[in-house]
């Protein structure tokens, strides 16, 4: 090799490697500093204490949660209240989004990601003058290996965007599983309890044979109301109808145009120790769930019995503690109270043992040893 060519060689390895760097430093000032992003909170300014309400909006719809009086409700749905612990999860979450991976994002990856104007789910959260706090575009679940069913696996974390800052895609830990505008992940689950109840009567719709138990204490006395020569209360089944209204939660609330039949409804009627009067209008059931609307009516009542040969100390902590179950019944009544304006949608199995038939409530006869 002679020294004429080893010259060419080493101008053109200085002008190829010259080059190269060149291109290397135009590339790593025009990607942004990853490195510095990694762990870094996604929503730096959001804070708990100024969020007022949280708009979701996906392309089939838009659900709304506004802090009022102090309690959380859906604006969609009249006002209804919405489950405190999911708003707070929701909050807490975004506020504690840290970047995982951050990479460029270009108009097709955007469609490929779900993070398009019209395929992304969009989180707003709102101040109470209506000012946005910061806004996220939530696209696909991130994986971390392909699962069978990539629509019912949870995800190992979510693909996400700041509207502000439409070139970048952002890899978070969270699958943002509350990103829905799906009411029934929303609303409040806690329906009614009808406690300590007195007498509980039900009336079929389209006029079924219906029942009416009582009893004089909170035990287990029931009488079956005008009984006929040979009838027999079971009692078991009795408690069993009258214990099955102790907690009713609900799945979801009715949509205004559904079809509910509480235009001829079965009709449940219970009165409590506690002075209390429900009625409960049943529509026909649907995806084995009822319709139900509730109405309350009166104030709940309830007396400290008196103790003889009672410590003072014995009965300051009874009272204390009746005086904190007095003031729970008494929030829980006002509550349900306000469910008159709504439809509520009640699994069909809860409901079972109230809405016996009169013959399902009775002692069954025993059946005549078989002749020899």
């Amino acid at each position: 090799m002679n020294r004429q060519f080893v010259l060419i060689l080493a101008v053109l390895v200085a002008v190829v490697g010259g080059g190269a760097l060149l291109v290397f430093k135009q590339q790593a000032a025009e990607k942004p500093a990853v490195s510095a992003q990694l762990g870094q909170p996604l929503l730096k300014d959001l804070k708990a204490s100024e969020v007022a309400s949280i708009a979701i909006r996906e392309p089939k719809g838009t659900l709304t949660l506004v802090k009022k009086d102090n309690r959380w409700t859906l604006a969609e749905k009249n006002g209804y209240a919405a489950d405190l612990d999911k708003v707070t999860d929701l909050v807490v979450k975004a506020i504690e989004l840290k970047v995982g991976q951050a990479e460029p994002l270009g108009e097709k990856d955007r469609e490929r990601l779900n993070l398009s104007d019209a395929t992304a789910t969009r989180l707003s959260f709102k101040a109470a003058d209506g000012k946005i706090l910061a806004e996220l575009l939530v696209g696909k679940k991130y994986f971390k290996q392909e699962p069978a069913d990539p629509a019912k696996a949870q995800g190992d974390g979510r693909f996400v965007m700041l509207p502000a800052d439409p070139k970048q895609v952002f890899i978070v830990s969270d699958p943002l599983r509350l990103a829905t505008v799906a009411s029934t992940e929303w609303i409040s689950k806690e329906g009614f309890a009808i406690e300590k109840v007195k007498t509980l009567e039900v009336k079929p719709a389209e006029g079924g044979e219906g029942y009416r138990i009582e009893r004089n204490t909170d035990g287990v006395d029931w009488k079956l109301d005008k009984a006929r020569a040979g009838e027999a209360l079971d009692i078991a089944r009795a408690n069993a109808a009258s214990y099955s209204l102790n907690k009713v939660e609900i799945e979801d609330l009715a949509g205004d145009k559904a079809e509910t039949g509480l235009d001829k409804p079965t009709v449940v009627s219970a009165t409590t120790f506690d002075g209390l009067a429900y009625t409960l209008r049943i529509g026909a059931p649907a995806n084995d769930k009822y319709p139900v609307q509730v109405l309350v009516e009166g104030e709940p009542r309830r007396e400290l019995e008196a103790r003889k040969d009672e410590k003072p100390e014995d009965k300051e902590k009874r009272e204390k503690a009746f005086a904190e179950e007095t003031k729970r019944l008494a929030e829980r009544v006002a509550r349900e109270k306000a469910l008159k304006e709504f439809v509520l949608l009640v699994p069909r199995a809860k409901l079972a043992d109230t809405l016996k038939k009169r013959a399902e409530l009775l002692v069954e006869k025993k059946k005549d040893a078989a002749k020899k």
